[in-house]
């Protein structure tokens, strides 16, 4: 591996900066003093250190995170703390959210920087179940769940949308408390649906993708590893 790409990809530091640090003298390898970005290391058996600190090689990750309000899931810089900042790790920058959750809903967001993985769970084609709990403005009960869960089963026209949506499963824990499990990911598509049926989404909290659930115990803006059999589901 190039000795500029092992700094970008251990350090926070881009390519053009990770050259100017070899220029200045920062870099160190094997206690020696090198300013060769193009220069060819063995991160398995080289001592690369940058301003003293040993550099590691860092793995793909996945990663759960029970996202809170009033955070975003994107990449840039905005209105809001992102989910990235919340991720106290090496190139948290790298890490890309497995599906987007919206600023006021809260929940399960995986994240990862392995691509492959993150597409094998969002792509359509592999019908990956996601349950959302939802908060009702309006009860439901009687015909008027009944209606909502015949609709739901069929598929819902959503404003905007030339396709209804594919067959999902709702559950009334309560007139206004109600359990919706979708197998795509369209724009606030679990919002619109309850609007489509003439209801108001107050509070959404997404409880599981595919087979891994939100673990009980991790409190709102909190994160850990996967286990190897959990990234192994996908």
């Amino acid at each position: 591996m190039r000795l500029d790409r092992f700094l970008s990809e251990t350090t926070d530091l881009t390519r053009s900066l990770a050259k100017r640090a070899l220029k200045n003298g920062e870099v160190e390898i094997n206690g020696l003093p090198a300013k060769q970005p193009a220069r060819h290391i063995d991160p398995g058996s080289d001592r690369i250190s940058w301003q003293g600190e040993v550099l590691t090689l860092v793995g793909l990750r996945y990663l759960m995170l029970h996202k809170p309000t009033g955070v975003e899931c994107t990449a840039r810089r905005g209105l809001y703390p992102r989910a990235i900042d919340l991720v106290d790790l090496p190139n948290a920058e790298r890490l890309q959210p497995v599906g987007r959750l919206d600023v006021d809903t809260t929940g399960l967001l995986l994240m990862s920087d392995d691509g492959h993985w993150a597409h094998r769970i969002m792509s359509p084609k592999h019908l990956c179940a996601k349950v959302y709990l939802a908060t009702l403005a309006e009860p439901w009960e009687g015909k008027h769940a009944d209606n909502a869960l015949k609709q739901i089963a069929e598929g819902v026209m959503l404003d905007g949308d030339e396709e209804v949506t594919k067959p999902a499963t709702l559950e009334m824990l309560s007139p206004t408390q109600a359990k919706l499990t979708l197998t795509e990911g369209r724009y606030h598509q679990v919002k619109r649906m309850f609007a489509a049926l003439g209801n108001h989404v107050e509070q959404l909290h997404r409880h599981s993708i595919g087979a891994i659930v939100l673990d009980d115990d991790l409190p709102p803006g909190e994160w850990r590893e996967l286990s190897a059999e959990e990234v192994a589901l996908f």
